[in-house]
């Protein structure tokens, strides 16, 4: 993980938190002591690692913590009171969210991040799959369209059609969507 958010009112549990983030390898660790300053500071930046020391100075720290899983691609710990672990636990686990009851035992604060890193990191490759595919889709909905108006406007087969997007593509060096958005620019107006 390169980045991490620690949300904590208290300096010295964020200070201890900070420091075992950077035996952990985290480069860029961002300490703040509410949920308020949090939030304004997540609208421009992106963190693989959330910690949230709950309760927080404005709020408890729990709907803290399911707003930050709901709204990016940011592993949470959640950090709460020993006496109501188990019932927070069970609220927040359906949103992704890691929780441990305080006092924090440092190894097991180490083994939950180290397991965060490895969902953060599957989690972000299915991510990035899923933007490509979604580029993929895309891609054939226009090469389909261009398709279509090449069909309609040429009198040509779909073969024939899909052919002469793939020898443009080729012989101009481009990729077949561009030369799909070509015919579409050209047919479409």
């Amino acid at each position: 993980m390169d980045s991490a958010l620690i949300v904590s009112y208290s300096e010295k549990t964020a200070n201890s938190l900070a420091q075992i983030l950077a035996e952990a390898s985290v480069n860029r660790i961002t300490t703040l002591s509410n949920a308020a300053q949090a939030r304004r500071v997540l609208i421009d930046n992106d963190f693989d690692l959330c910690i949230v020391n709950a309760p927080l100075p404005d709020e408890p720290g729990e709907s803290f913590a399911r707003y930050i899983a709901e709204t990016g691609v940011c592993e949470v710990i959640l950090l709460v009171k020993a006496e109501h672990y188990d019932d927070i636990a069970s609220r927040v686990e359906d949103h992704g969210i890691i929780t441990i009851s305080k006092p924090v035992n440092k190894i097991l604060l180490w083994n939950a991040i180290k397991l965060t890193a490895a969902i953060h990191n599957k989690v972000k490759a299915i991510h990035n799959e899923n933007k490509k595919l979604i580029q993929k889709i895309e891609d054939i909905r226009i090469i389909d369209r261009a398709k279509c108006l090449l069909i309609s406007h040429l009198s040509m087969s779909e073969p024939e059609a899909h052919r002469y997007i793939e020898k443009q593509a080729m012989d101009m060096r481009m990729t077949r969507r561009q030369v799909a958005e070509g015919i579409l620019k050209i047919y479409e107006n």
